[in-house]
């Protein structure tokens, strides 16, 4: 058996961090699928093309579970509870029901008014100054206040909570994200204990339901799954919705034929989204897969219990997919467009996908109708934090 080689990702591009799509680019030109190296050092099996992609994304044999990992050792590899991203069904499917109930078309569109309402509030207090870092003002401020207000999490301090997700989600700095880590599990549980203490019967939160299904008992939720699931919806809820606004700003701010396209016609806001999606996703990768036993993707075999990535950022901009990926359009035929993988496939689909798509296309609508002048301040180089999401640090405008 020929040895196997592993494609070092920081050869393709001067800054992965900044600039991840000419690695993806140049492998993908070569094959679907590679062992790949990142500039962290780790490896793993990489899928980059689009049809392989969404093939991994539901083959049941691809498992999230890391018992199905070769490299496992003890349940301690789980940061904060275990959620529903690693987990297989039948847990998978518990766990997702428990919550599906909330993300439902009919709640999301009674959400609606208070997520405008929260976008106006915002968009107030940023207007006198004339300038703003959108992430600090606007763009992470909105999805939390509303993903705290659907969960029952009463005035959370923003940036003690902003420090923490960024520290969680930092790549090399395993230390500090441990410590965030364990401060937030810290605090959660005490926010469970609260709410199992002042539960009563007009309590609605999320939250509270969640607790109530704990204490049932039976078949239902552990104290690790409970612990899990409010890490996940609290953090998924807005991290990544303040990645997908920021991007979409940025990315209309630096093509201006684009921006004016959508200020002729503010019917293509959905458009804008959706694009923004597909061109640069919040989410790049999905979370690690291990196979249950050996599986063949495009002539490539890769062992089982291996570490597998499926790269979506790289899946959305697969020339056999979409025509001209590398060229940001929101005139893109809509139908088209969706197809992207931003929020994954399969059982494990974004649940929160419906909530992220209408704070997005309410954000964006509500600043561009605010600011018609709307500039970048300053350098319009992106500033990419080094984190497993896709998101800017800091976004200055000025109006």
């Amino acid at each position: 058996m020929p040895a196997q080689h592993t494609e070092e990702l920081a050869a393709w591009t001067a800054d992965f961090a900044a600039d991840p799509y000419t690695a993806f680019r140049a492998l993908r030109e070569r094959g679907p699928v590679h062992h790949v190296r990142f500039p962290t050092g780790d490896t793993a099996w990489m899928i980059l093309g689009y049809e392989e992609a969404r093939a991994a994304l539901a083959d049941p044999r691809m498992r999230h579970d890391v018992r199905h990992s070769d490299e496992y050792d003890s349940d301690g590899l789980y940061s904060i509870g275990r959620n529903m991203l690693q987990v297989d069904p039948p847990d998978h499917t518990r766990l997702r029901s428990l919550v599906a109930r909330e993300f439902t078309a009919r709640r999301i569109k009674a959400l609606r008014a208070r997520v405008q309402e929260a976008a106006d509030d915002l968009l107030d207090a940023m207007e006198p100054a004339g300038r703003a870092d959108l992430i600090d003002a606007f763009a992470f401020p909105l999805p939390l206040t509303v993903i705290c207000e659907l969960l029952g999490v009463p005035g959370v301090d923003h940036d003690t909570f902003r420090a923490w997700t960024a520290k969680i989600l930092t790549i090399g700095e395993p230390e500090a994200s441990g410590l965030a880590a364990q401060e937030m599990a810290v605090y959660l549980a005490g926010l469970i204990e609260e709410k199992r203490r002042t539960e009563t019967a007009a309590e609605q939160d999320l939250l509270h339901a969640l607790v109530r299904t704990h204490d049932e008992g039976g078949d239902h939720l552990t104290d690790e799954e409970l612990l899990g699931m409010a890490f996940l919806l609290l953090v998924a809820g807005h991290e990544t919705t303040v990645n997908l606004i920021a991007n979409a700003v940025h990315l209309l701010l630096t093509h201006p034929e684009q921006l004016a396209a959508l200020r002729a016609d503010p019917a293509l806001v959905e458009n804008a989204v959706e694009e923004a999606l597909r061109f640069e996703p919040p989410t790049p990768a999905g979370t690690y897969r291990y196979p249950a036993e050996p599986v063949t993707v495009a002539g490539t075999t890769i062992p089982q219990g291996a570490r597998v990535v499926v790269s979506l950022a790289s899946a959305n901009r697969d020339p056999g997919r979409f025509p001209d990926p590398e060229r940001f359009d929101i005139r893109r035929d809509p139908a088209s467009t969706r197809s992207h993988l931003a929020f994954g496939h399969g059982i494990h689909h974004c649940l929160g996908a419906p909530l992220a798509r209408l704070e997005a296309t309410l954000a964006l609508r509500s600043l561009l109708d605010r600011f018609p002048d709307l500039v970048l301040d300053g350098d319009p180089a992106p500033d990419w934090r080094p984190s497993l999401l896709r998101g800017l640090s800091r976004l200055p405008l000025r109006w």
